[in-house]
């Protein structure tokens, strides 16, 4: 067992876990996020993604020492990451959701909703990297840019579009 120090959606968080462990299991198991989903467990799929360091990893493949010293965001943060961008205060951060979260309920985009959390998490890397993207580069970002595509079973793909672009249309305002 290996003591870890983990910063996620901004509070700083000792942990006790085998060094193999994933930061999947960390995430959900030992500080009880749900957000991140348990897919492939091979990295492929994308439902576990997470963004440590504004930049969009699979946490089911990612060993916790390989994040000490990072930000770790998961979906339950992406609200506080946006009041922070609009310097909103912590009692403004709880009573908002970030656009992207307000696009996929504006769009309706879940059906199943298992994969969500992952799609919403690798939109905020797409539109920090690019903040209007075309239809084109959303594809791409959700389907050639590593680590891997994501993946719906649902194939709510259509509606995921339109909310990333209805998310960069709010952000860049």
């Amino acid at each position: 067992m290996s003591n870890f120090t983990l910063k996620v959606n901004g509070n700083t968080h000792t942990v006790d876990v085998a060094e193999d462990t994933p930061l999947l299991y960390v995430l959900r198991n030992e500080l009880e996020l749900s957000g991140p989903r348990m897919g492939c467990e091979l990295g492929q799929c994308g439902a576990c993604s997470v963004l440590v360091d504004g930049k969009e990893i699979r946490s089911c493949i990612t060993r916790p020492s390989s994040v000490v010293g990072k930000s770790i965001i998961t979906i339950e943060g992406l609200s506080e990451l946006w009041a922070q961008r609009k310097s909103l205060s912590k009692t403004e951060a709880e009573e908002i959701l970030h656009p992207i979260q307000q696009a996929w309920i504006d769009v309706q985009v879940p059906q199943c909703g298992y994969c969500q959390s992952g799609m919403m998490i690798a939109a905020a890397d797409l539109l920090e990297r690019i903040p209007r993207p075309t239809k084109e580069q959303i594809k791409d970002a959700f389907t050639n840019t590593p680590p891997s595509p994501h993946l719906c079973r649902c194939g709510t793909y259509t509606s995921i579009i339109e909310a990333v672009q209805r998310a960069a249309n709010v952000m860049a305002d």
